[in-house]
């Protein structure tokens, strides 16, 4: 099973969307607080996620520190990040693996993508684009995952 993890998602349709996606493919997601809206159990969130989100695996984190201590960084825990010099197709990926997703207006950290350069992927793009919707960086990643693992 690999491991979604959104580190402080700002967007409550982006959550519910990407919890779809984690049924569908037999993901654990973990949600990192703060929340950019009220509660996971918000009427958008459930929306997003239609009737899916009753089968739904996730936990909820009130803190990085706090996921770090249930689940340990290892070199099986990749960064997404558009600086990333490394791109997701790149790596071969073992059915474990945590893939890391940061806010939808910022991205992930400089602290922690910095601190951890060679666990940093991307998603290529032409040149002008900023990024891809959370929701579907989410689903190009995890699908490359499971289909080396398939």
């Amino acid at each position: 099973m690999f491991h979604i993890v959104l580190l402080e998602p700002r967007m409550p349709g982006n959550v519910g969307t990407i919890g779809r996606l984690a049924v569908a493919t037999g993901c654990m997601l973990h949600l990192i607080k703060p929340y950019g809206f009220k509660a996971i159990d918000e009427e958008k969130v459930k929306r997003a996620g239609m009737d899916y989100w009753a089968d739904l695996n996730y936990v909820e984190y009130d803190s990085l520190e706090d996921f770090w201590k249930l689940n340990p960084l290892n070199e099986r825990h990749f960064f997404t990040s558009k600086k990333a010099t490394k791109s997701y197709f790149q790596v071969t990926y073992k059915d474990s693996d945590y893939f890391y997703f940061g806010r939808e207006d910022v991205g992930l950290p400089q602290s922690l993508t910095g601190d951890y350069p060679n666990s940093c992927i991307s998603i290529p793009m032409v040149n002008g684009a900023r990024s891809l919707n959370i929701a579907n960086a989410v689903s190009v990643v995890v699908y490359e995952a499971w289909r080396q693992n398939s």
